[in-house]
C-alpha cells in the first residue's frame, strides 16, 4: 500500500512539472552607457599654510577655526614693536639723508662743491629709502593676511601670547569655491578613454560621497597626468567640481563615476544566471531543452549583465526556475519580453 501511494506521489509531481510554464526571454542588444567607479581624493582647489614670517610673540588672533574670510582679511598679528622701531628709525634716517640732499644740492648749484658730492648725497639717501621699504615689509610680516577667499582650518598648537619661530606653522586655508578630484584609472580603461575623448574637458563625470549619495555637480576631466605608476599600472586623472554650496571639503574621499559607451552590447537579467566554480553559465533552450552554456560578462550594471561572449541575440535563455530544472531537461515556457522582466526588477528593488 506503501508503495503504491509513493508512485502516486511521484507520478503527481511529475505531472505538475510537466505543465509548469518557464519564464523565457531573448537577450537585447543596444548602445547603452554605463559608469565603471574609481575611489578618489578630494583636494581644495587651493590648500595653503599659513606660517609665521618673523620671530615674535602672537599677540593676537582675529579670526576662529571654520570661519570663512575674505582675500585681505587680517588673521593673525606679532607682536611688532621691535619692527615698529626699526620702521621709525628708518624714517628719521631718511629725513636726515633728504636734507642733506637739500643742502648739498644747493651748494652744487651754486658751484661750492662738485658734482660727486652731490650724487654722492643723492646715493645716501636712496640707500635710507631703500632701508625705511625693508624695514616695513618686516613690520608687514607681523600682520598675517588672507592671500585668498577660503575657509581656517585648524590652529597648530598656538594661543595667544605664543612665542612663535620664524616660519612656525599657524593655520591652513582653503580655497573650496573649486575642487580637485583625483583618481587613478588602470592602463586598459585609459586606452578605451583616449579612444573616445582625445583631449580632457570633454568628459563629465559624477562624485558619489561616502554616504553614497551623488554630489549634485557633475565634474569635468582636465588634467591626466604624463606617466603611468610602474607599480600599479594605473594614470592619475584630476576632474574638477563646482563647490558653490561648500558641501566639499578638502581630504574627503568619494567614488569617481565615469561613463563608458557601449556599442551593441548585448544584454541579459542577472537573474538569468548561475555560477559554478566562479564562471558564470545560463540556460539556454534548444528545441524545448535546457542546455547550460558557459558565457563571459563584460560589464555590470544594476541588475544586468553586458556579455562578452558565449551567447548570440536569437538565443532563448532560461530567466526564473533555473534551480528546478537541469541540462537536457525537456520543459514548457513562454517567452516575456525583456523589458518588461527589468521593469519587475526595479520595482523589486524599489521596494
Amino acid at each position: 500500500m506503501a508503495t503504491v501511494l509513493l508512485f502516486g506521489c511521484r507520478h503527481k509531481n511529475h505531472h505538475n512539472d510537466s505543465n509548469t510554464k518557464y519564464q523565457v526571454s531573448l537577450p537585447v542588444i543596444k548602445d547603452t552607457t554605463i559608469y565603471q567607479d574609481y575611489v578618489c581624493q578630494i583636494h581644495s582647489i587651493q590648500h595653503i599654510e599659513l606660517r609665521a614670517l618673523e620671530k615674535g610673540y602672537l599677540q593676537k588672533i582675529y579670526v576662529d577655526e571654520g570661519q570663512l574670510v575674505k582675500k585681505g582679511q587680517l588673521l593673525f598679528h606679532i607682536m611688532p614693536v621691535i619692527y615698529q622701531a626699526e620702521v621709525q628709525k628708518a624714517e628719521a634716517e631718511v629725513n636726515f639723508a633728504e636734507i642733506e640732499y637739500q643742502n648739498t644740492k644747493a651748494l652744487a648749484d651754486s658751484k661750492v662743491v662738485s658734482k660727486n658730492e652731490l650724487s654722492l648725497a643723492k646715493a645716501k639717501l636712496e640707500k635710507a629709502r631703500a632701508e625705511l621699504a625693508l624695514a616695513r615689509a618686516h613690520l608687514g610680516f607681523t600682520e598675517i593676511r588672507a592671500p585668498f577667499q577660503g575657509i581656517v582650518g585648524r590652529f597648530k598648537d598656538i594661543r595667544l601670547g605664543s612665542l612663535l619661530d620664524e616660519g612656525a606653522l599657524l593655520t591652513t586655508l582653503s580655497d573650496n569655491s573649486k575642487m580637485w578630484v583625483y583618481f587613478n584609472v588602470p592602463e586598459t580603461e585609459y586606452l578605451q578613454f583616449a579612444k573616445h575623448h582625445k583631449t580632457p574637458g570633454s568628459l563629465k563625470v559624477k562624485l558619489q560621497l561616502a554616504n553614497g549619495d551623488l554630489f549634485p555637480e557633475d565634474g569635468i576631466v582636465e588634467t591626466i597626468e604624463a606617466d603611468f605608476n610602474n607599480e600599479t599600472g594605473n594614470i592619475a586623472f584630476r576632474a574638477t567640481f563646482n563647490n558653490p554650496e561648500g558641501i566639499l571639503r578638502n581630504g574627503e574621499t568619494g567614488n569617481i563615476l565615469m561613463p563608458v559607451r557601449l556599442q551593441k552590447a548585448l544584454l541579459i537579467p542577472q537573474k538569468a544566471t548561475f555560477e559554478i566554480l566562479d564562471k558564470k553559465y545560463v540556460f539556454v533552450l534548444e528545441e524545448d531543452i535546457v542546455k547550460a552554456k558557459q558565457i563571459e560578462i563584460e560589464y555590470e550594471m544594476p541588475h544586468i549583465y553586458s556579455v562578452k561572449r558565449g551567447l548570440k541575440a536569437n538565443d532563448k535563455i532560461l530567466i526564473e526556475g533555473l534551480r528546478k530544472v537541469k541540462s537536457g531537461q525537456k520543459i514548457h515556457y513562454e517567452i516575456v519580453d525583456f523589458q518588461k522582466i527589468l521593469n519587475e526588477l526595479n520595482e523589486l528593488h524599489a521596494e
